[in-house]
């Protein structure tokens, strides 16, 4: 077997069932784009977590975490090394007001849960398809919310494999960033603090913003959600709209007709056809109206050889 040395090694640490060798990226991510991985792993306990980048340290092997691939691009060629996706830590509990989710699970399930034990403050995320891993990472928002609002603590792995627990004041959470990416955590659960409320009151809530949602945003396409962030005094998606790309095409990526601030995989598009779009997407807006949209999406992985 190709790479049979590092493949006994990474079984050593979690079943076999968890390690994937030459795994197409494409059937983890949101967008339904990108190449293969050398290692695809799915851990399902923080020891594993921490063993495995222990592994790589050792190894002085790339490593690499998708997170639930919901707002990322991987290039066509791929990711080289050891790849983590955290989708096995996916459990959710409350206990008063407090509710505590693991990093795999999707902020989403989140959210309907504190609904079912009757709290409020994750309404906002009823519908962001990431993990809760991802929503921190990004400090996921949506109207008039964000994760910075009800986070109060999160437990990490750092890069040496070291598990440290974190107030949410060390994670800098500002508008679509935090320091994780720069510190090289890894998430593995978040504690928000939300408060006591009325079941029918926060349904209501969620139901409505469910409707904005399905009723705006063009979900019958693979898509990374927002491709950008929203540029002080501007929405990305007017400003899109109003420079006439509105279904721009390259290859078998789209400008969205739904909501200009998507870009679409139409037509089983290749990542590189999908970033070459939002660069003119960038482009025609900077030309148009002086204004430079910054991606709120994560690119990551490498280029096709030609």
């Amino acid at each position: 077997m190709k790479y049979h040395h590092m493949y006994e090694k990474l079984t050593k640490i979690t079943p076999e069932k968890n390690v994937m060798v030459d795994e197409p990226i494409k059937k983890h991510t949101y967008t339904h784009l990108g190449g293969i991985a050398d290692f695809l792993v799915t851990p399902e306990t923080y020891e594993q977590v921490q063993e495995i980048v222990k592994l790589a340290n050792q190894e002085e092997i790339a490593f690499t975490l998708l997170g639930n691939g919901s707002n990322l691009i991987v290039k066509d060629g791929g990711i080289r090394g050891i790849v983590m996706n955290l989708q096995n830590l996916k459990e959710i509990t409350a206990n008063g007001s407090v509710l505590v989710a693991q990093s795999g699970a999707r902020i989403i399930d989140a959210s309907r849960e504190a609904l079912n034990k009757k709290l409020s403050g994750l309404e906002f995320a009823c519908g962001i398809p990431g993990s809760v891993g991802g929503a921190l990472y990004m400090n996921a928002g949506a109207y008039g919310g964000e994760v910075k609002d009800v986070l109060t603590s999160t437990k990490v792995v750092n890069r040496e494999g070291k598990l440290l627990t974190l107030t949410a004041e060390e994670l800098d959470l500002d508008y679509r960033t935090s320091n994780i990416p720069d510190k090289g955590y890894i998430v593995l659960e978040a504690t928000f603090t939300l408060e006591n409320g009325k079941y029918d009151e926060i349904k209501e809530i969620m139901d409505d913003l469910t409707y904005k949602r399905e009723s705006k945003q063009p979900l019958e396409y693979p898509s990374c959600g927002s491709v950008f962030k929203r540029p002080p005094g501007y929405f990305a998606g007017k400003l899109i709209q109003d420079s006439n790309l509105q279904g721009k095409q390259i290859g078998g990526a789209q400008v969205s007709l739904k909501h200009a601030g998507f870009i679409v995989n139409k037509d089983e598009a290749s990542a590189e056809e999908y970033i070459n779009l939002i660069h003119f997407v960038q482009d025609s807006v900077k030309e148009k109206f002086g204004v430079a949209l910054e991606r709120e999406v994560r690119i990551i992985g490498e280029d096709l050889d030609r």
